[in-house]
């Protein structure tokens, strides 16, 4: 995911800026850095709210990146390496304090860790549409990978859908597939308080031991190996099955011996690194980013913000997220 980006020109006019970074297993700070000015085609943000992602971000808090995955867990705009120290992080909102003229003034979203102001080059910059506020915004990472997803299973109308895992990712996953003509769609998960989360963005909900089967289409997004053991079980001859989770350095045993084979069933990993191929040719990363935020005007998505601490407290409300990984996402405040 990492990508070059021009260094920005120190000197005269540099800002102090405060950062979080994870500094070992289980321990974070906070870490004054300098910011030089903006080069050409730069920006300087200033920081209004950041997302915490509560599965991806509670492994490399606690230190559980595998080493064959650190090149491909890198963020976009982190700083450091794994293990640690490092930077991390992938939802930020901000203003545009300088900058190029067309983005000066204006809310935008970036791909970069929890910091109260930063410099990026300006294509890493993606307007927030006026309906969609802040905390709303932060959802944006989560609903493009959501968007890819969607775009890997390929739904039809009509289609029998099983997504399995109420988390965030989960959660938009259902929501937008949800919106398909004619289907038949149950969100799964195992605790039975989702439900509540189900009703609010307007969709089915069932336990575990009560998911339909004969499925065309089952989304896993539950981050827990026995979750992909039910999709294999409740697909449909021929059905295709989608993995959203990531487990990490944690080993996932399957049950391939038993309906895998005989119904002929599809096994298909989802990664937000890429655009999906069905869309790759058509719309860029950026393209896919603003089609996210422009789906958050949706205010039925407020249901998925759990949370709100200050930056200034966020290595102690990293341990009590690592600690008891919940499945919203958390707010991080600025002002």
């Amino acid at each position: 995911m990492a990508s070059r980006t021009t260094r920005p020109r120190a000197g005269a006019g540099a800002l102090a800026a405060r950062a979080f970074w994870v500094i070992g297993p289980g321990r974070g700070a906070i870490r004054t850095e300098r910011l030089p000015r903006p080069g050409k085609d730069q920006a300087l943000v200033r920081t209004l709210a950041s997302g915490v992602s509560r599965g991806t971000e509670s492994l490399v808090f606690q230190g559980r990146v595998p080493e064959s995955q650190w090149p491909v867990m890198r963020a976009p705009l982190m700083g450091g390496d794994f293990p640690f120290p490092v930077k991390y992080g992938y939802s930020a909102v901000g203003v545009v304090e300088r900058g190029p003229a067309g983005l000066r003034g204006k809310r935008v979203f970036c791909l970069h860790p929890h910091q109260d102001r930063f410099v990026v080059d300006a294509h890493w910059l993606v307007p927030v549409p006026d309906a969609v506020p802040d905390g709303r915004a932060v959802l944006a990472a989560n609903m493009e990978t959501a968007l890819n997803v969607t775009w890997d299973a390929r739904p039809l109308p009509g289609e029998r859908i099983l997504v399995i895992g109420a988390g965030v990712v989960g959660a938009l996953v259902a929501s937008i597939l949800g919106g398909i003509p004619a289907v038949r769609l149950v969100l799964c998960d195992a605790d039975p308080a989702k439900a509540d989360l189900a009703a609010a963005l307007g969709l089915g909900f069932c336990l575990p031991s009560d998911a339909p089967r004969d499925n065309d289409l089952i989304v896993h997004a539950s981050g827990n190996p026995q979750g992909l053991a039910l999709a294999l079980g409740r697909a449909a001859f021929e059905g295709r099955i989608v993995e959203a989770s990531w487990f990490g350095d944690k080993a996932c045993e399957l049950p391939l011996g038993e309906a895998f084979h005989a119904r002929r069933l599809t096994l298909i990993s989802s990664q937000v690194g890429h655009v999906a191929p069905a869309m790759r040719a058509r719309r860029s990363h950026a393209e896919r980013v603003a089609l996210a935020l422009d789906l958050l005007a949706d205010p039925r998505y407020e249901a998925l913000l759990h949370g709100l601490s200050r930056f200034a407290e966020l290595p102690r409300t990293m341990r009590g997220l690592a600690a008891a990984p919940g499945p919203l996402c958390h707010v991080v405040r600025y002002d």
